[in-house]
């Protein structure tokens, strides 16, 4: 121990960790910040805490997060000569984002994924970070570390950012299992259909402005991939639903349309419509190649659209599409362009479905072993459930 923390002084109390986070494990963190990700806790940032999936109803989604939360806490014990004696304070999604140690991970790439962003130490060695996804930094938060980071010119910076404490009393874990132990999507409820079902958060939670004008994530987020809101049709038959604020009629059941073409399934809110929609676009080379492969098999896919008609409305939200495209960056939409087919999102769906399903259902299998020890940790399910079986 003695060794590696005059080694950390040496080196600044900074290090950094090339390749650290798997370039799968970066797309599916991007995938549940731009399907889940709220306003942050400073003016300009996005963010995805786990307390926030939590409290969402999307608490299955903090499984793809453990492996490396783990992962990071065990390296800075070892880099900082603490072994066993950290706890996280911390854990989010951070987007334009301008306690004792931090970590920084990349989740995407300066110059293809944004431009701006670089991390700068004020002085000693590494004296600047161009942000790569797979890399963390990682620092002690003190006077030798003083830094600062470029304005996000164009696109969406994304990282995973994580505090740590030698203070029990900060712990996030303690945080996150008294809410998750009092949910009533905590029991084995698979019989319910809309177990895994996100619930949105206040809608100002999801209006990201400035002093002038502003827009909300949700549709944003939908329109850069070429979609837009519709309410259903039960709605518009319901003379009482005629005067629902739109903002509101995000929380209500909706579809999605395409140009003039209609998605032929109801969602049951805007926030399950932008995780199938951010699913599509996150697995859209698999997608299409699903399709390829039914196609050679002389399967037809099913029509899953139909043309829009005068009795489907849009749902219009005021929208400052500059401010959305410099903050959400929508030319990095445009890849998955290349991939997607009209009758891939019912294939989507049933993938997002099943993706969600062994989620919850890992996440069932943990609880157990996490609530005696008041700990979050990462483990095989599968293994659990044998020995438990």
């Amino acid at each position: 121990m003695a060794a590696a923390a005059a080694a950390d002084a040496e080196r600044g109390g900074r290090h950094i960790l090339r390749g650290f986070v798997s370039r799968d494990l970066c797309k599916e963190l991007e995938f549940i910040h731009r399907s889940c990700g709220a306003v942050g806790y400073r003016p300009g940032v996005l963010s995805t805490t786990l307390l926030h999936l939590a409290a969402t109803d999307c608490a299955h989604l903090l499984l793809p997060f453990l492996p490396v939360r783990d992962r990071l806490r065990d390296t800075v014990e070892s880099l900082f000569a603490c072994d066993f004696a950290l706890f996280v304070e911390f854990t989010a999604l951070i987007s334009c984002l301008f306690f004792w140690i931090k970590a920084v991970c990349y989740l995407n790439n300066h110059g293809k994924d944004f431009k701006g962003g670089i991390f700068h130490f004020q002085d000693g060695e590494p004296s600047a970070v161009v942000p790569f996804a797979g890399d963390v930094v990682i620092y002690t938060a003190d006077r030798r570390n003083v830094h600062c980071v470029d304005e996000v010119i164009e696109g969406e910076r994304l990282t995973l950012t994580l505090w740590f404490t030698r203070d029990s009393a900060h712990d996030e874990d303690a945080k996150l299992l008294s809410l998750l132990s009092h949910q009533p999507s905590s029991n084995n409820n698979f019989n319910n259909p809309n177990c895994f079902l996100p619930s949105p958060a206040s809608n100002n939670m999801y209006w990201f402005s400035n002093e002038k004008s502003g827009f909300d994530i949700r549709c944003a987020r939908v329109q850069f991939l070429g979609y837009s809101f519709l309410t259903t049709s039960d709605l518009k038959d319901s003379s009482s639903d005629q005067s629902i604020e739109p903002f509101e009629q995000l929380n209500n059941p909706l579809t999605l349309a395409r140009g003039d073409e209609v998605f032929d399934m109801k969602f049951i809110n805007s926030l399950h419509a932008l995780q199938v929609l951010q699913f599509y676009y996150w697995k859209a080379s698999e997608l299409a190649a699903a399709r390829s492969e039914a196609i050679e098999n002389s399967e037809s896919p099913q029509l899953s659209f139909r043309f829009r008609t005068s009795t489907d409305m849009e749902i219009c939200l005021p929208c400052d599409r500059e401010l959305a495209e410099n903050t959400l960056g929508c030319s990095c939409y445009e890849e998955a362009k290349v991939f997607t087919d009209s009758n891939d999102l019912s294939l989507a769906v049933v993938a997002w479905e099943n993706y969600s399903c062994k989620l919850r259902r890992d996440l069932l299998s943990l609880m157990p072993h996490w609530l005696p020890n008041q700990s979050i940790f990462f483990a095989d399910p599968s293994e659990l459930r044998m020995y438990n079986g």
